[in-house]
Parts: structure tokens; C-alpha cells; sequence
């Protein structure tokens, strides 16, 4: 009976060792399988989580928003076009959630597209006043302060003739006249040179024609003062802006400074390509933004400022 008993728990014994052999290799391949499964649930979320990354740096990529840390910034610089936008157009949209805008180049030039709700916190001038939806340019001489793009080259016209009456003024003049004559030259040979007068809608013109008929160049009045002073003999320095730079108008100046004696009167014809409002590029970029056509566009006002010629006679 011992004999049989020894068989029995040898036999249980190798079943025994079966038995936890296979339970081992199970429960190795259960820890195996959860383990993978772990790495493969790591791998897809990490793989949700970029790809929800990426897509959320697509959108701020495309809708470019700018926020107020930004804004106040030192690092950060107003562009040169700004136009005031409602608030509610990018409301719905996360990545622009907390902004005070968004920046876009347009024609190569950056636009800031400014919240009105965030205008006055701006602490930006613009004039003469803001409105919703309306394009304003930076100031040429103030960095802070931007001028309505419908009205920026009466605007700056009006800024020219007023500094060179005070040019004529301080220098002690008695006498000043300032004509504004614009071109509107066309591909051609035959010229008419024609004059405003103040006053009079017809147009006074003297023609030189060669023999080949091709298109007109037409020259008319675009802005004119005429200024009289008592006059005097103590001229002193105008402060300068859009003409700081005119070699003309800084020689009269000297001239008149240094010897009062030395000059009695003097015409200067200047061109307006030297004192332009906006460059061709900015003018085409609020072209696109306005979605304006023909002759009123800005491209076409810069080209004709640039064309036009500056007539300033003073008299001592």
C-alpha cells in the first residue's frame, strides 16, 4: 500500500508542477496582454492629443489672434494699416477666445483687424473719429495716431499748405501763394497743360501738340491758398514736418535767417513724389480690404500725388 501511496503523490506532484507551469504562462500572457494593450492606449491617446495639438496650432496659425499680453507687449509693433472690426465675427471661435483682434498680411503688408469693443482700450488716436468697419492709416509723423484711409490725402494736402503759410510766416513774409497741380499723365506725346481757377468750374488750357495724335496728359488745381501778412524782419526757424527733409525749403530758410537783406522773393516748384501720403504697396492693400474700383481707388490717389507738382511763392 505505501508503494501505491509514493506513485499517487508523484503523479500528484507532476500534475501539480503542469498545472502551475501553465498557470504561470498564463498569467504572463494576461500581464503580456495588458501591458500592450497599456502601451497601444498610451500610443493612441498621445496620438489623439497631437493630432488635437496640431490641429488647434492650425487654427491659431490660420486665424492668427491677437491677445492683450501681446498688444502691451515692448516687443510688439502697431502696423501701419488698422481696421476696426465687431467683436462678434470670430466669437464662436476657440483659438480667438479672450482676443482683442487678429493680424493678416495683404499685399505683403500686416493688417491689424482691431475689436471695437477694444478701441478705447487701445489708447490709439484715430481720426477723426472710429468707426466700425472703417480703414485708418498710421499718421507719417505720429506712431499712435491713424488717420481715416477716406479722408488721409485731403487730410495731408491740407497739412502741406498750412505748413508752408507758416514756413512764409515765421520767415517774416508779407506775401505767400501755394497751388497744389496734379497730373494725370497718360502713354503719349500730346500735352495740355490746363489750370483751376479758384472760383471757376472751366478749365483755362494752352496745348503743345506734335505731329503724332496719341492721348492726353491733363494737369489740373488741386488745392491753393493765397496769404498775406503785415511782414517783419525778425524771422525765425518753423518747426518742420512733411517738408523736414526739402533742400529747397531749407535753403530758403537759411537764407532768410542768416540774412534778411538777401532775398526778396522766391518761387519753388517741388514734386509731389517727395512728400507722398502712402506708398504704392499700402495703397494697394487698402484697394483690397475697401473692395473699391476705378478711379477713387487709393493705388490711383497715390499715383496721382506722386505725379503732382508743389508751386510755394513767397514774398519779404
Amino acid at each position: 500500500m505505501e508503494e501505491k501511496n509514493e506513485v499517487i503523490v508523484e503523479e500528484n506532484t507532476e500534475q501539480g508542477k503542469k498545472t502551475n507551469f501553465f498557470s504561470n504562462v498564463w498569467k504572463k500572457t494576461v500581464d503580456i496582454s495588458k501591458k500592450t494593450a497599456e502601451t497601444v492606449q498610451k500610443k493612441t491617446k498621445s496620438i489623439a492629443e497631437k493630432n488635437k495639438e496640431n490641429q488647434y496650432k492650425k487654427r491659431m496659425e490660420r486665424y492668427n489672434p491677437l491677445f492683450p499680453e501681446q498688444f502691451k507687449s515692448e516687443n510688439f509693433h502697431l502696423p501701419n494699416i488698422i481696421k476696426i472690426v465687431d467683436d462678434a465675427v470670430r466669437k464662436d471661435i476657440d483659438v480667438c477666445e479672450g482676443a482683442i483682434g487678429w493680424l493678416e498680411r495683404v499685399k505683403e503688408i500686416e493688417i491689424l483687424y482691431l475689436y471695437d469693443e477694444w478701441v478705447e482700450q487701445s489708447g490709439i488716436e484715430f481720426v477723426p473719429f472710429w468707426k466700425c468697419d472703417h480703414i485708418y492709416c498710421v499718421d507719417n509723423f505720429n506712431r499712435n495716431r491713424y488717420i481715416n484711409a477716406n479722408s488721409i490725402f485731403s487730410k495731408s494736402t491740407e497739412e502741406k499748405l498750412a505748413e508752408l503759410e507758416n514756413i512764409a510766416y515765421c520767415l517774416g513774409a508779407k506775401f505767400c501763394s501755394i497751388e497744389i497741380i496734379e497730373s494725370d499723365k497718360e502713354v503719349g506725346k500730346q500735352t495740355i497743360i490746363g489750370k483751376l481757377k479758384s472760383g471757376v468750374k472751366g478749365v483755362e488750357a494752352s496745348s503743345n501738340t506734335s505731329s503724332m495724335q496719341e492721348r492726353e496728359a491733363v494737369s489740373s488745381q488741386k488745392g491753393k491758398t493765397v496769404s498775406t501778412f503785415v511782414g517783419h524782419n525778425n524771422p525765425k526757424r518753423p518747426q518742420l514736418k512733411w517738408f523736414a527733409h526739402d533742400d529747397n525749403i531749407k535753403g530758403l530758410i537759411e537764407k532768410r535767417c542768416n540774412d534778411i537783406q538777401s532775398i526778396e522773393s522766391k518761387t519753388l516748384e517741388l514734386s509731389g513724389a517727395s512728400f507722398i501720403t502712402m506708398n504704392k504697396n499700402m495703397a494697394c492693400a487698402i484697394d483690397v480690404l475697401s473692395k473699391v474700383k476705378g478711379d477713387t481707388t487709393m493705388q490711383q490717389q497715390s499715383m496721382k500725388e506722386s505725379s503732382s507738382t508743389l508751386i510755394f511763392k513767397v514774398e519779404f
